[in-house]
C-alpha cells in the first residue's frame, strides 16, 4: 500500500455535474465508488469538500460583508459534507462528518484526536465549515486538516481550465500568467505530466499541478513540517478519478 492515510480535497462545483449549482447525484455517486474502494483497501480516507456550488463568499455580494460571505460559505461546505456522507453510508461505508463551526445534532465538532481515531477505526471523516475562521479558503483548510491528521498525501481536484498558481484569476483575468517551473524540484516525486510550479513565500513550499477536468484528481506536492513536529513526505501525482480506474495509484 503506497499510502497509509490520504486527505482528499474536493471543489464543490465538482459535485454539480458541470452545472457549477448544486448536487447532481449521478456525479456524486460517481465520487463516492473510487472513495469507497480505497476505504475498502484499507486506506484511512479524509476528506474536505468546498461549497462553490451552494456559494463562494470571495466577491459574493457588494451589499454582505465578507466576514459574513465567508460564514455562509462554511455553510454551504456543511451542506455538501452531509450530502457525500449520505451517498457514502447508503454503500455501506461509514463515515462522519466534523465541522470547525459548532452545529449540535447535525455534524460533530471537529476534534483532532477523535478524528484520528475515526481513521484508524476505518470511518471515512468529511471535515466540514473549512477552518472555522473567515478570509480562509478550504484549500487552506485541507492543508491544515493533512497536517492534523498527519497524512501521508493531500490529494486535490483543482478547477477545471486552472493549470497551475497564477498571480490572479486566469478565468476571469486574461493577463493572469503563471510562473515558470523551477528546475530544481527537490522533494517532489512521481507521475507528474502537467505543468508544475512552486508557490513562493510559504513554508512549506508547495508545488501544485493541474487537472484536466473535475473528474480528474491533481495531487500537491511537498516536504511538509508542521510546527517542527514532524515531517510528512506528499507525492504528486494526477491519476483519472473515476469509477472505472479508480481512485489513484494508492497500491
Amino acid at each position: 500500500m503506497l499510502y497509509r492515510r490520504i486527505l482528499l480535497k474536493l471543489s464543490g462545483e465538482a459535485l454539480s455535474g458541470g452545472s457549477g449549482n448544486g448536487i447532481d447525484e449521478a456525479t456524486l455517486q460517481r465520487f463516492v465508488v473510487p472513495v469507497k474502494a480505497a476505504a475498502a483497501r484499507g486506506i484511512q480516507v479524509g476528506l474536505v469538500i468546498g461549497g462553490g456550488n451552494f456559494f463562494r463568499g470571495v466577491g459574493a455580494s457588494s451589499v454582505i460583508d465578507r466576514v459574513s460571505a465567508d460564514h455562509m460559505g462554511m455553510l454551504a461546505t456543511v451542506m455538501n459534507a452531509l450530502a457525500f456522507r449520505g451517498a457514502l453510508v447508503n454503500q455501506g461505508v461509514a463515515c462522519r462528518v466534523m465541522s470547525a463551526i459548532p452545529m449540535t445534532g447535525v455534524a460533530e465538532p471537529m476534534a483532532t484526536h477523535q478524528a484520528v481515531r475515526y481513521l484508524e477505526e476505518g470511518v471515512v471523516v468529511i471535515f466540514a465549515g473549512g477552518t472555522g475562521n473567515p478570509f480562509f479558503t478550504t484549500d487552506t483548510a485541507a492543508a491544515l486538516r493533512a497536517a492534523e491528521m498527519d497524512a501521508d498525501a493531500l490529494l486535490k481536484g483543482t478547477h477545471s481550465g486552472v493549470d497551475g498558481v497564477y498571480d490572479a484569476d486566469p478565468r476571469t483575468n486574461p493577463a493572469a500568467t503563471l510562473p515558470s517551473p523551477r528546475p530544481a524540484m527537490r522533494g517532489v516525486t512521481a507521475f507528474i505530466t502537467r505543468p508544475i510550479c512552486f508557490i513562493d513565500g510559504l513554508s512549506p513550499r508547495v508545488a501544485v499541478t493541474a487537472a484536466t477536468s473535475s473528474s480528474t484528481i491533481a495531487a500537491i506536492s511537498a516536504s511538509v513540517s508542521c510546527c517542527g513536529r514532524y515531517s510528512a513526505r506528499i507525492a504528486a501525482s494526477a491519476s483519472s478519478f473515476s469509477a472505472s480506474s479508480g481512485l489513484l495509484p494508492l497500491v
